[in-house]
């Protein structure tokens, strides 16, 4: 089978992610990760975080604390969150990594030696009241584009145009707020991206024609407006340093690389973290997934559309005038916003659910369920209370854990604690059975294609296929007059509830093993091992055998109450007074 190599976006280490960050890149890039793996594919996830940049000073500073200090602690609060989403990582690594250091640099030199990169004198914005050159992020201002007037000054959070800090109207310092700013001249390394064009046109057009509009539009717009040089050093204290051996007075100067720049790298760094972090005897070879990888490995990556420009365009030129056979990403899956109530969903805002409150307030399933049932694929979508309440009880509580809760306390109730037997199927169930296959296809079909949305429609169709068997067959009024009859409908039920349980396992995993491990299958059961259901299985609803103990378990989802619901809307805000402009997800 095909090796899936995948990542998502890196997360800042600016404080704990929003909502919309989590739906932009790192849930759905789970969710096909799960699906891939229990579909046999080896399956590599990598993601890490990114712990370079202004952000991060400013936020260390404002903590008090030393940036590596920062850094490490920030670490380790998103994995613990990541954690509790229950994302599979294969690797969450560090952009500060040795290992990200050390190909960050190998790379620019590289790049210096293919004609590339090259020094430049440039003017930039000095802060007299700071006494420091300031990086783009550390200058911020009105945008001329928008009018948004909190822009840094390498991108307007509002708008997404990538600017210069030159562009912004009314500039001052982040760090002190002062605008006595000067512009004064100081050099750094560009890479010449301009040179790299054609050959990124001509690897953008083998590829961009299977990705989705969003992420191939926005790709092509970037290469129809002229790709131009662009710097790759900043005057900062932390980051990947420049190489001493090729720049000695830059790097005596203290330059390190943009963020921008190493911090794609960070996809290869990890793995190589990866391999490293292998357990004793275990050998894992990292270069097969990135250097000279074969046709066997497909590279997907997951991000939001304001990161498309950088892993489109400027990555790839990295990796090409690098000259070396590094792999490169065959599918981009792009997203939208997500926003709160039509407005601002964002993390240096703090605006919005952030992901550790929101574990606070109910276990994942429900947060993953939701997420992707409404992730902004072909537009925008909107995060309301009223909307997340509605879906968690019509979805998870009134058609999946109804479903199982009154199927198997029923059969315990009338049959014991074992899967009854009953006589043969009939066309009731033959009918279930090839429904379920026909669901089960086009949940695959949409799950391959990632279109997240319409598998998430496949599987919630699955699963009310159930509810409609036994509607139908009504095995209540059913055990008083043909009990037989009863227990082949119980039976046929349960082998659904278990097919639901072991293709649901992307979206819903703690739900799913739960009614999995409702049955104690014989070690010789063919569903004790089975970590997919084929059309075939599906039509025929014949997993779990007569005879199986199971157990009743707790019930999977509880209702969203009106209390909780007035709690929650008071607590976080909610209503028109929100709607104040589309704003993206970092």
């Amino acid at each position: 089978m095909t090796r899936q190599l995948i990542t998502s976006a890196l997360p800042y280490i600016n404080g704990i992610k929003h909502l919309g960050n989590m739906v932009g890149s790192m849930l759905p890039a789970d969710v096909y990760a799960r699906y891939l793996r229990r579909r046999g594919h080896e399956v590599l996830y990598i993601c890490a975080t990114d712990e370079h940049g202004t952000p991060a000073e400013l936020a260390a500073q404002e903590a008090g604390l030393p940036v590596a200090e920062f850094c490490a602690r920030a670490h380790e609060q998103q994995r613990a969150v990541y954690e509790g989403f229950r994302l599979t990582f294969d690797h969450f690594g560090r952009s500060s990594s040795a290992q990200n250091r050390e190909i960050t640099q190998q790379i620019a030199r590289e790049l210096h030696a293919n004609g590339f990169v090259e020094k430049r004198s440039v003017r930039q914005v000095y802060s007299v009241a700071d006494g420091r050159f300031l990086p783009d992020r550390y200058i911020v201002g009105t945008c001329p584009y928008c009018g948004y007037d909190r822009a840094r000054g390498d991108q307007c959070e509002n708008c997404t145009r990538v600017l210069d800090p030159t562009d912004l109207l009314e500039p001052r310092s982040a760090i002190s707020g002062s605008t006595d700013l000067e512009v004064r001249e100081t050099e750094h390394l560009f890479l010449l991206q301009s040179a790299l064009t054609g050959e990124v046109e001509r690897w953008l057009a083998d590829r961009a024609g299977g990705w989705p509009v969003l992420a191939s539009s926005i790709a092509r717009k970037w290469l129809a407006e002229g790709l131009q040089d662009r710097s790759i050093t900043r005057d900062l204290e932390w980051g990947v340093p420049v190489p001493a051996d090729v720049w000695p007075e830059l790097a005596a100067e203290g330059k390190v690389f943009y963020v921008w720049f190493d911090a794609p790298i960070e996809y290869i760094g990890a793995t190589k973290e990866w391999a490293d972090a292998a357990p004793t005897g275990e050998v894992r070879d990292w270069k097969s997934w990135w250097y000279e990888a074969d046709d066997t490995v497909r590279y997907t990556q997951f991000m939001a559309k304001d990161n498309v420009p950088f892993h489109t365009v400027m990555f790839p030129a990295t990796l090409l005038g690098s000259r070396r056979p590094w792999k490169k990403v065959d599918h981009v899956k792009a997203f939208n916003w997500l926003t709160y109530y039509g407005g601002k969903f964002s993390t240096s805002q703090q605006v919005g659910i952030f992901t550790d409150t929101a574990l606070e307030l109910l276990p994942a399933d429900y947060w993953r369920w939701f997420l992707m049932a409404h992730a902004p694929e072909s537009d925008d979508s909107s995060f309301t209370w009223d909307l997340f309440a509605a879906v968690v009880n019509k979805d998870l509580a009134d058609t999946f854990g109804n479903f199982v809760n009154r199927v198997l306390s029923f059969s315990r109730k009338r049959f014991g604690g074992e899967v009854p037997a009953g006589g043969t199927p009939g066309d009731a169930e033959r009918r279930l059975g090839a429904r379920a296959a026909e669901l089960l296809a086009e949940y695959e079909a949409h799950l391959d294609a990632l279109n997240f949305r319409k598998a998430v429609q496949s599987l919630r169709a699955l699963w009310s296929a159930g509810n409609s068997y036994l509607d139908e067959k009504a095995p209540w009024l059913q055990v008083r007059t043909d009990p037989e009859g009863a227990a082949l409908t119980l039976r046929t039920a349960m082998n659904l509830m278990f097919l639901h349980a072991v293709v649901s396992e992307p979206f819903v995993p703690t739900a799913s093993r739960a009614v999995r491990e409702a049955f104690a299958l014989a070690d010789d059961a063919p569903a004790r091992t089975q970590t997919w259901v084929d059309a075939e299985q599906a039509g025929a609803l014949e997993l779990v055998p007569a005879g199986t103990p199971f157990t009743v378990p707790p019930v999977l989802f509880a209702k969203v109450a009106d209390e909780d619901l007035a709690a929650w809307s008071a607590r976080f805000g909610g209503g028109p007074e929100r709607a104040t402009g589309s704003t993206p997800l970092g």
